[in-house]
C-alpha cells in the first residue's frame, strides 16, 4: 500500500512541474500581439508633412561683448563643506560627484597628479562628495575654466558655493 502512495505522490509531482512550464508558442504569440500593437500606435503617432516657406536670415559678426556672457550659464547652488582643500571661493567647477568618499578620494588624486588643485567637499544635505577642481571669485573666470575641463570631462558643470 505504501509503494502505490509514494508512486501516485511521484507522478502527482511529475506532472505538476511539468505541466505549469510556458510554450514557446505562447512567447511567439505574446510577441506578435505586442508587435501589432506597437505597429498601430506607432501609425497614430504619425505627424501630417507641413511646407514651411523659406525665411531670409542675416548674418551677424560677433562682437567681443557677446562671448563675455555669462549670464546664461547654468550654476547650481549648494552649501558645501571642504574635506580636503585650501577651500572653496564663490564658483567651483566640479568634474566629479561620488556617494562613496574612496571614490571621490581617487579622482581628488588623479587631478593632483595632473597639477591640478583640486579639492574634495561634502554637501551634507544630498549625501555626495563633490570634486572640485578649481575655484574662482568670478563667474567668468569659472566657466572659462569648466569649459577648458569639458575637453577632458564633458559632465564638469559650475556651483556656488552657499556659505
Amino acid at each position: 500500500m505504501k509503494k502505490y502512495i509514494v508512486i501516485c505522490a511521484g507522478l502527482c509531482l511529475a506532472l505538476g512541474f511539468t505541466g505549469c512550464k510556458s510554450s514557446e508558442s505562447a512567447y511567439k504569440l505574446a510577441y506578435d500581439r505586442a508587435k501589432a500593437q506597437e505597429a498601430t500606435v506607432v501609425q497614430e503617432v504619425e505627424p501630417t508633412t507641413t511646407v514651411v516657406a523659406p525665411v531670409q536670415t542675416t548674418t551677424v559678426a560677433p562682437t567681443a561683448s557677446s562671448y563675455d556672457n555669462n549670464d546664461n550659464v547654468n550654476v547650481r547652488q549648494e552649501k558645501l563643506s571642504v574635506v580636503n582643500g585650501d577651500g572653496l571661493q564663490d564658483f567651483s567647477v566640479v568634474v566629479g560627484s561620488y556617494g562613496l568618499k574612496a571614490n571621490a578620494e581617487g579622482m581628488v588624486e588623479k587631478l593632483r597628479s595632473q597639477g591640478y588643485k583640486a579639492q574634495l567637499a561634502y554637501n551634507a544635505e544630498r549625501g555626495m562628495y563633490r570634486v572640485v577642481a578649481s575655484t574662482f571669485a568670478s563667474k567668468a573666470d569659472a566657466v572659462a575654466s569648466r569649459d577648458k575641463f569639458r575637453a577632458y570631462y564633458p559632465d564638469a558643470w559650475l556651483l556656488y558655493n552657499l556659505k
